[in-house]
């Protein structure tokens, strides 16, 4: 059994179009872009509207949007691993699909509870945790389908181009979910997010590629043995371990900050829906630039010093937020230029690191790989929330955000320490 990286292995030829368009890379890159663009504008309305219509509606306390947070989270543990091997045993192309429709099904039962004065916030923890059970399915197949339709040399820019469309929805999609809540409330508010799975579901349908056909085997291995495969070529290549090691303390720290930013923005801070709409909108212009840029900046620095920065960036810019106080008289400015810095550097990092990843992977291995790293970051996320909100208890909203920020730039350590930094 192989349990290091062979740069050796025969890889199937990815499939580019004949006619590559600068824009668009290829015909079904472009589809698969088109799709998540639409998919992500809808993803931005319904996690803007949910937030603010928890706080502001239901007057939800630290604790339940703990629990809001890790309904989201806790599938990538239940079932994360064992999606990155059915991904790698089947075609990937039919799972997106499926897990799209899925998705919108799912959420049309929010707005239709809410017509027949039935929604109750457990029906929104259900339907988030089965909404995040098939997102887990999607990720992996999503991030492993990518190398099949573009080459080694076009992932960077192929997934800088996605990223930015993700950001041209937090651009918008924070702004648009505040003045649909008020409009037509969160509920359904949400049924953009499901027409726009359907959509996607579409979009990727009409992709024609010749995706390799999963290795042809006698005999099924157990799970088990799949899913130990993933982890000793992760944990077996020191880049790629350590590339783990700090997204997992990336996305815990992140997950404590993210968990309560929006309790501080709106009660500590007494800010607006409105305001907080804008700040959302200028990290997704940050994360826009960044997604625009990344690709030149790859290929002027080295690797392990534009992570380590990344991160530093991103960390430091987040800890502006807890140390303004409600009378600080630039506050506004202060926490526009921060979400602006922050979501730049912290999409370079997402960006660089999945690209990496999708590089050093052979294909047969990507689903399973791409798997455990989902596992570690949906696990410390989930933690992160849930931990968010007993430390806040104990030592206050404010010094729990700080030490969130200072953990996010921290996590470059694991860099530092390792042969990444020469990379």
């Amino acid at each position: 059994m192989k349990t290091t990286l062979d740069p050796g292995e025969h890889q199937p030829e990815p499939v580019v179009g004949k006619t590559s368009q600068p824009l668009f890379i290829n015909r079904s890159f472009g589809l698969l872009w088109i799709g998540q663009t639409i998919s992500a504008v809808g993803s931005h309305v319904t996690g803007g509207g949910l937030q603010l219509a928890a706080v502001l509606v239901l007057g939800a306390t630290p604790l339940q949007m703990s629990l809001l947070a890790a309904s989201g989270f806790a599938p990538a543990l239940l079932i994360g691993l064992l999606a990155g091997v059915w991904v790698d045993r089947l075609r990937r192309r039919p799972i997106l699909i499926v897990a799209d429709i899925s998705r919108a099904l799912l959420l049309l039962s929010i707005p239709l509870a809410a017509l027949l004065g039935r929604l109750r916030i457990e029906q929104i923890y259900v339907v988030m945790m089965l909404v995040g059970l098939f997102s887990v399915f999607f990720e992996v197949a999503y991030r492993s389908f990518l190398p099949t339709l573009l080459r080694p040399e076009q992932l960077v820019e192929g997934n800088s181009k996605l990223s930015a469309s993700e950001s041209v929805a937090e651009i918008g999609g924070p702004s648009l979910a505040g003045l649909l809540v008020q409009a037509i409330t969160a509920p359904m508010a949400i049924l953009f997010d499901s027409c726009s799975f359907l959509l996607s579901a579409l979009c990727i349908g009409l992709i024609h590629v010749a995706e390799p056909a999963p290795a042809p085997v006698k005999r099924q291995p157990a799970l088990w043995h799949d899913v130990r495969e993933g982890w000793l070529v992760l944990l077996g290549n020191p880049s790629l371990r350590a590339l783990a090691a700090c997204s997992t303390t990336w996305n815990f720290c992140g997950s404590t900050f993210v968990t309560l930013y929006t309790i501080y923005i709106v009660h500590t801070l007494g800010l607006s829906p409105a305001v907080y709409g804008l700040l959302g909108t200028m990290a997704g212009a940050g994360e826009l630039i960044g997604a625009l840029i990344v690709t030149r900046l790859v290929r002027r620095v080295r690797s392990g010093p534009l992570l380590v920065g990344a991160l530093l960036l991103h960390g430091t810019m987040a800890a502006l937020t807890p140390l303004l106080g409600s009378r600080e008289p630039l506050i506004l400015v202060i926490l526009l230029v921060a979400q602006l810095l922050g979501g730049l550097g912290g999409v370079i990092y997402s960006i660089h690191v999945v690209s990496l990843r999708q590089e050093l992977v052979p294909n047969r291995l990507q689903g399973r790989v791409h798997a455990c790293m989902h596992f570690l970051a949906g696990g410390a996320m989930l933690i992160g929330s849930l931990v968010a909100a007993g430390v806040s208890e104990l030592i206050g909203i404010r010094l729990t955000l700080v030490i969130g920020a200072g953990g996010m730039a921290l996590s470059a350590l694991w860099l530092l320490l390792s042969p990444l930094r020469h990379l």
